[in-house]
């Protein structure tokens, strides 16, 4: 597996890790919860990649029933159409980001040494989950499920962190 990697500053709009951030770097949590914000993302381009195509489907059928000059219309349906591709490829660089940021995530919690640990920090980070739920699924009160992810985030490095000299 490779060595996890710092985030990708145009998708996150956060701090990189490592790098100064009021005096100190990303938190274990911050780093974590990289990949919630970045899925909300893709999330909402695919959603405007949907309006745009409900608009291109409105903007095709509307002009097929307009007798007016072909010319000024075709553009427009071409504008509409070169946005919906510019928004697909920006989505599918930030889903390659995020499976990245996945990646590099469930390396860190891979190497944490507690097991309990490595799931609920899967099931809150990877799977977002909420709390209520990882207590239903660990079986767990949700006050025990607090102080095992405070412990749990104790054992994360960040990729900063594991970082061998070269």
């Amino acid at each position: 597996m490779s060595r996890p990697t710092a985030i990708n500053r145009d998708l996150f709009h956060g701090a990189a890790v490592g790098e100064a951030k009021g005096g100190g770097g990303m938190t274990a949590k911050e780093y974590l919860s990289q990949a919630y914000r970045a899925d909300r993302m893709v999330n909402a381009k695919l959603g405007q990649v949907q309006v745009l195509r409900e608009l291109a489907t409105k903007a095709s059928s509307t002009l097929s029933d307009m007798p007016h000059s072909a010319t000024r219309n075709t553009h427009r349906m071409e504008d509409i159409i070169v946005k919906i591709v510019d928004l697909k490829d920006e989505v599918q660089a930030d889903i390659v980001r995020l499976v990245d940021l996945k990646r590099d995530i469930m390396f860190a919690i891979k190497n944490v040494m507690n097991p309990d640990h490595q799931t609920l920090l899967e099931l809150r980070y990877l799977c977002f989950k909420s709390w209520g739920e990882i207590a239903e699924d660990l079986r767990y009160s949700k006050d025990y499920v607090f102080e095992l992810h405070r412990k749990a985030l104790d054992g994360i490095k960040l990729p900063a962190e594991n970082k061998t000299p070269q």
